[in-house]
């Protein structure tokens, strides 16, 4: 008897911490999960903690998550695709290259803004990507219902997803991510420099210096290849920083409370209009917008919705019975119609909204 045979099939590639999450993620909805791991010691403990229901490569899954190393995922992806008739999908933190080098259109770029201090399989929770945000990077090569699709099984984890282009990922994920994890890298550093203090330097370490080191902690061996992949954006932000913290020295230095107290009060404003939840469903609305049956059309809206700061709960594509024209059917912020609507205008789309009670 095929075990897989009632449930929604996929594969995982890579049974870490991310991987083995997204299994446990899915396998609680139901899914039948085929995993496997370049150590195979992995993918056999996995199995014996019921993380996945199969070693191996299920040629028939609905859809693939590549899980593997930012520098392997490439090669993964593309084996995948060779060898599976579904979509396949990846989890890397750097996306430009990766899907510069994938345009197959079943092939749609993937990042999870998600992890915790556990390390591997033996951490992997089902509930990691509740509330996470996970970015889809769709390029024009992107198949719509792979996209769809793709972001369907993604909101089903309990993720936040958001659509951006490859290299606006890259930017952006480099001051989010990336050199937080080496700025937080440096100020352990110090702290260990200074071995001589270390005791006292521990009993110190209030809650805002472990809050701000905590990363620290994560896998090590994963970041000289993020570093290599995304060194242009990375040291751009790394030099951003260093310049704002000459700029805060040289307040000190001279005593320039006033300056020193705009910059901290700038910050302070940041810090408290970053959003935290979204909105309830009084605030959303319902956008349909007619759209060409082409290559890219799909990608161009929803990252022109994410570079105007539109937040996109749902996405669903109505296709025509006739002719080469669908219809785009998002649901978004009530207040966000507007801005998105302007910016659709300038691209040649006609856009109508119905607010959602």
């Amino acid at each position: 008897m095929d075990l897989a045979s009632d449930k929604r099939r996929a594969n995982v590639l890579g049974l870490g911490l991310i991987g083995g999450s997204i299994a446990l993620g899915l396998r609680s909805s139901g899914w039948f999960i085929t995993g496997s791991d370049t150590d195979a010691g992995v993918a056999a403990r996995a199995l014996e903690l019921g993380v996945i229901d199969a070693v191996g490569l299920d040629p028939h899954s609905e859809i693939t998550f590549v899980c593997a190393p930012v520098q392997h995922i490439v090669e993964a992806a593309t084996m995948a695709l060779s060898n599976t008739s579904g979509i396949v999908t990846d989890v890397g933190s750097v996306k430009s290259s990766v899907c510069s080098e994938l345009a197959d259109p079943r092939f749609v770029g993937g990042h999870p803004m998600a992890g915790s201090e556990q390390l591997g399989v033996e951490g992997a929770r089902a509930e990691m990507f509740e509330g996470a945000v996970w970015v889809l990077t769709p390029v024009e090569s992107t198949d719509p219902d792979a996209h769809r699709v793709v972001r369907t099984v993604v909101r089903s984890l309990g993720a936040d997803v958001v659509e951006l282009s490859p290299e606006r990922h890259d930017g952006l994920v480099a001051v989010v991510s990336h050199v937080p994890h080496l700025t937080a890298a440096a100020l352990m550093s110090i702290a260990a420099q200074r071995s001589d203090e270390h005791a006292a330097l521990l009993r110190l370490a209030a809650g805002g210096f472990r809050d701000m080191t905590r990363i620290a902690a994560g896998t090590p061996t994963i970041w000289p290849a993020i570093c290599s992949e995304n060194r242009t954006a990375i040291v751009e932000v790394v030099d951003q920083v260093v310049s704002e913290l000459e700029r805060l020295r040289d307040f000190i230095l001279a005593d320039d409370r006033n300056g020193l107290l705009a910059s901290l009060e700038t910050a302070q404003e940041a810090r408290r209009n970053l959003p935290s939840s979204a909105v309830q469903p009084e605030g959303l609305a319902e956008a349909r917008i007619p759209i060409l049956d082409r290559p890219g059309a799909i990608a161009e809206v929803s990252t022109l919705a994410a570079e105007l700061g539109v937040n996109i709960f749902d996405l669903e594509i109505a296709h025509s019975s006739e002719g080469d024209r669908g219809v785009l059917i998002l649901v978004i912020d009530r207040d966000g119609t507007e801005p998105l609507r302007q910016g659709l205008d300038q691209l040649g789309y006609r856009i109508s909204v119905t607010a959602l009670s």
